[in-house]
């Protein structure tokens, strides 16, 4: 009996069905497999893609770490915002865990009301944010062993920065005990005792005291044999005026074994000026202490250059000061910073609105260090050198004579790299040692000369660092003096201190990078996920260009209009004679109608911008509703009738 052939429309759709199912279980398998949490990452700013030293941090974990992510996912009053960015955190959360090699463990809880979740959320000091009379949960709390780490609340606006922030928290409970900072510095940073009966002592920096709370601070004074890289994760120099050629060789010693090295340098200290001498005036206020510190040698050698007997001037960051007669004066070496000024990519420097540097140094590229450079926050290029004590005084020439060079200046830089050592000869002052004579070559007796063991002799110095490292160079010490860096505030007899500026958060950024893991300062902020509409935003600067004077214009004409109303108003409800009554109640209509016709205008300029940019929202929605479709439509007619025809030739 023969078999009904199939017909071809029921062959084609069993073939459909094979390969959907095909396709389904091949992504199923995919995905079960480790190769199913790979991809490629082709976005712009790779926004998708963790940074090297993210991934150093998580695939280097040899301590099983644990995220309690809590997110209150069950509920409704959820901000469109918030579960958007909670969609890219748990991308995110997946990418860290598959790179740890199951060193990373993520329990997800939802915090309901009266539930353990809600408990374990207040235990790790969670709150949730008050939305819609409901509490909601968005944070994480990172622990390893006894430490915990948190982040309270994963703010969307701070997306760029949730890298870095999460990095950071496994490096720190993964890290035993508090980083050793240790600090070379010529001024007394921890506060000095009295200089006569009656004064009172000197008070340690605040940021020296906030130092000390996040980090076990070790002052090494000025002269230190030796600094032991493996003790010390930091080594801070503020303000080593007079340093040694031995205390730079042990600066130099101290990288090149491993260490990180922050310097802030200056050009003319005022803090150095008014500390120095401890409040004593019969010491000048200085105390014997230069007003300027560099590094002569390590500069040097590092590819830089330091100009520390003139300040920087620059007329584009100049701040508006009071004068001595009480004026406001331009002052040109005192800079204000504003973002523009700084590296907008740099974790140090991204969040940052403004700096305030005053009578800084500015440090110039020579190059030959073979190390990376990178910029963080540079001067204008209408920048110059000018005299430091015209500059104290606040010279108001300096502005009229400064004669800028046509470069910028770096003023915080990050040095990167291996390194070689600034003293190629070995320690200064020691004596190599002397070549042995002919009787000191000799074997001992008995011994023939081929059973003489060759030895090679070990320097007693480091020539080349062992691994990368790190420098960072700060062009003032001023910047973070407790009146130029700090508001001081008095509640209930305690001085409080506040940020007034972005000068103590830059130094404490920088030192958060480099005391955390040693992969920490290759971990950079990623990039939005959400991309500005960028035509929109140009038109709307161009509206604001061409009509926005007009407007002003206009809005201020309704002010003057309304004073004039206000006025006749006042002056009919005094004034008895009808015919000035009729008079002025004819000025109140003619300003009314003027009123009304500039609101009008005003009006009608904002609608032409709406107009604008809706007809451009329409042709978008109709090129991707329309035109896209229609182009697939057109390419798939094309290739059905290609094949077509080249069937209908067989």
């Amino acid at each position: 009996m023969a078999h009904k052939p199939t017909h071809p429309v029921t062959r084609a759709a069993f073939g459909v069905g094979a390969l959907v199912a095909i396709a389904v279980l091949a992504n199923w398998l995919v995905a079960l497999a480790p190769v199913g949490s790979r991809g490629y990452d082709f976005t712009e700013n790779k926004i998708h893609t963790l940074s090297d030293g993210t991934r150093s941090i998580v695939s280097e974990l040899d301590t099983p770490v644990v995220i309690r992510y809590y997110a209150s996912r069950n509920t409704a009053y959820m901000p469109e915002a918030l579960k958007l960015h909670m969609r890219r955190v748990d991308e995110l959360l997946k990418e860290y865990r598959s790179l740890s090699k199951g060193q990373l463990r993520i329990d997800e809880l939802d915090p309901q009301p009266d539930t353990d979740a809600e408990d374990s959320a207040n235990l790790d000091g969670i709150n949730g944010q008050r939305m819609d009379d409901q509490n909601l949960y968005f944070g994480l709390a990172v622990s390893c062993l006894d430490r915990t780490s948190v982040i309270p609340f994963l703010d969307p606006n701070d997306e760029t920065m949730l890298e870095y922030h999460l990095s950071k928290a496994i490096a720190e409970v993964t890290t035993p005990s508090k980083p050793v900072i240790g600090i070379m510095s010529a001024l007394q940073l921890g506060g000095s005792p009295a200089q006569m009966p009656g004064q009172r002592p000197s008070q340690p920096w605040v940021f020296y005291q906030q130092l000390k709370q996040s980090f076990q601070v070790k002052d090494l004074g000025m002269t230190p044999a030796a600094i032991d890289p493996k003790e010390i994760k930091v080594l801070l120099l503020f303000h080593p005026a007079g340093i040694t050629p031995e205390a730079e060789f042990a600066v130099d010693q101290y990288l090149l074994g491993g260490g990180t090295v922050v310097a802030c340098l200056d050009a003319f200290s005022v803090a150095a000026q008014r500390t120095g001498g401890g409040g004593n005036p019969m010491m000048g206020g200085g105390g014997g202490i230069p007003t300027s510190s560099t590094l002569p040698t390590l500069l040097g050698a590092w590819g830089m250059s330091f100009e520390s007997t003139q300040v920087l001037a620059d007329p584009t960051y100049m701040t508006t000061m009071q004068g001595q007669d009480g004026r406001p004066t331009d002052a040109v070496a005192i800079l204000t910073l504003p973002q523009k000024a700084m590296q907008k990519d740099s974790i140090v420097t991204k969040d940052l609105e403004s700096i305030m540097m005053l009578l800084p140094g500015g440090f110039t590229q020579t190059g030959g260090g073979g190390v990376a450079v990178n910029s963080l926050v540079r001067s204008s290029l209408k920048a110059g050198l000018v005299d430091s004590m015209r500059a104290s005084t606040l010279d108001t020439s300096l502005s009229t004579s400064l004669k800028p060079k046509g470069t910028a200046f770096d003023l915080v830089t990050h040095l990167k790299g291996t390194f070689k050592t600034a003293f190629p000869n070995g320690k200064p002052g020691e004596a190599p040692e002397p070549p042995k004579t002919d009787e000191e070559k000799k074997p001992p007796v008995g011994q023939l000369p081929a059973e003489v063991k060759k030895e090679t002799p070990k320097p007693k110095w480091l020539k080349e660092a062992v691994t990368s490292g790190d420098v960072f160079l700060i062009g003032d010490v001023d910047a973070f003096y407790d009146p130029f860096a700090y508001r001081m505030q008095s509640f209930g007899g305690m001085q409080m201190a506040s940020p007034a500026n972005g000068n103590a958060p830059l130094l404490f950024n920088i030192l958060d990078q480099a005391a955390g893991s040693k992969y920490l300062i290759g971990s950079r902020s990623r990039a939005a996920t959400r991309r500005p509409f960028t035509v929109i935003k140009d038109m709307e600067a161009k509206f604001n260009e061409t009509a926005g004077a007009d407007i002003a214009k206009s809005e201020a004409r309704q002010q003057e209009i309304a004073q004039q109303v206000n006025a006749l108003q006042t002056k009919k409800s005094q004034s008895t004679d009808a015919q000035l009554l009729a008079e002025t109640k004819a000025k109140i209509r003619e300003l009314r109608k003027e009123q009304v016709a500039v609101s009008q205008m005003i009006r009608d300029k904002q609608k032409d911008l709406r107009r604008q940019k809706d007809r451009l929202a329409g042709n978008l929605t109709l090129l991707d509703v329309a035109v896209m479709p229609s182009l697939v439509i057109l390419f798939g007619l094309g290739l059905f009738i290609k094949r077509r025809s080249a069937t209908r030739a067989r």
